[in-house]
């Protein structure tokens, strides 16, 4: 999943105060927000994923995956099994999932959240208009694979995707389950799955 982000309210950007008279203290720092960031979202971001959400899908599909209320219930209810990418404090990719219980995924997926189970449910991975072309999307993905290598209990990570997106997860390494039972008006999709390896390799490797 390069130019500004469009701002949101959300995302206010870290402005030094200059005292009154114009003069800096020797002592006074001057602070500014880290070039590239990778942390769990909250739902203060939820407007901003919304925006980057419905500007990548809607055009495409002609709905989001997620409505702005279901964002907002994923961010409150399991933001650890969330992802965002932010550069100079702005948003620019991110991913959202939530805990599921059962083998495959089904309809009520798409808007439960289970606590404490062994799957991850990959619900959207969407960049920024800006931010596309540039391989976001992948290393993002990456990124958070290895995350939720951190994360007690969790051994798989399932998706669904329209056929063309399929070579986009090979790559990352997730193998196919068939047709979903998820359906969305004038949309099929394949299930997909990822199997995360254990914690001994999480610590090596992912600073866990």
């Amino acid at each position: 999943m390069t130019h500004q982000v469009s701002r949101s309210p959300f995302l206010k950007p870290f402005y030094t105060r200059t005292p009154v008279g114009g003069v800096i203290p020797r002592t006074q720092r001057r602070h500014t927000l880290p070039a590239s960031e990778f942390r769990n979202l909250t739902p203060q971001d939820a407007i901003s994923v919304f925006e980057i959400e419905r500007e990548a899908f809607v055009s495409v599909s002609g709905e989001c995956p997620l409505t702005l209320d279901e964002v907002l219930n994923f961010l409150s209810q399991c933001p650890e099994l969330s992802l965002g990418w932010f550069e100079e404090g702005q948003l620019v990719a991110f991913i959202i999932g939530s805990g599921w219980g059962k083998e495959r995924l089904e309809q009520e997926a798409m808007t439960q959240h289970i606590p404490e189970t062994s799957a991850v449910h990959i619900h959207v991975l969407s960049v920024h208009r800006h931010a596309r072309q540039q391989g976001k999307g992948s290393i993002l993905l990456w990124r958070y694979l290895q995350y939720l290598r951190c994360v007690p209990g969790l051994r798989r990570a399932l998706l669904v995707c329209e056929e063309f997106l399929v070579p986009f997860y090979h790559k990352a390494g997730f193998k196919e389950k068939g047709p979903s039972a998820i359906t969305v008006p004038n949309l099929t999709f394949q299930e997909m799955e990822y199997h995360i390896g254990g914690a001994a390799y999480a610590r090596r490797n992912s600073g866990c």
